[in-house]
């Protein structure tokens, strides 16, 4: 049996552990663009990980009246092209993500973003590539 390519949206509904990214990419109107050619590189932080930021902030943030912000704090885990573990592996690099924003990307010992771990790399999408991460990427300042 082989396994079919989804984009990135339908491969995170499909892995069932990014229920909260996924309700806050269609909270933020994300999805089309998500769902759209790229291809993007999408640091998807875990269930886990959005349930270690303090209490209510997933609610507060998916409310309509924070969705300029909640899609600033988003567009931090995508990065325009795709980009693979191994294209990063021993380099320090700072990328300009889709919303304008650098990110911190350290490969010299596994990846981290910002501080934030790769748990699993290169997963791949017909218009990508997702990397989970440990922790959620909030705006710096």
């Amino acid at each position: 049996m082989t396994d079919t390519l989804h984009d990135i949206v339908d491969t995170a509904v499909a892995a069932g552990s990014f229920t909260t990214l996924v309700a806050a990419v269609t909270a933020a109107g994300l999805v089309d663009t998500l769902k759209g050619d790229g291809p993007f590189t999408v640091f998807a932080p875990s269930d886990d990980a959005f349930t270690a930021l303090p209490a209510g902030t997933v609610d507060d943030l998916v409310k309509p009246e924070n969705k300029d912000k909640l899609t600033a704090i988003l567009l931090l885990h995508v990065l325009p092209g795709k980009v693979m573990a191994a294209d990063i592996a021993g380099q320090v690099l700072d990328p300009a993500t889709a919303g304008g924003a650098t990110v911190h990307v350290d490969g010299t010992d596994g990846v981290t973003v910002d501080g934030a771990k790769v748990v699993t790399a290169d997963i791949a999408c017909t218009n990508g590539v997702i990397h989970v991460i440990d922790a959620v990427l909030l705006p710096k300042g």
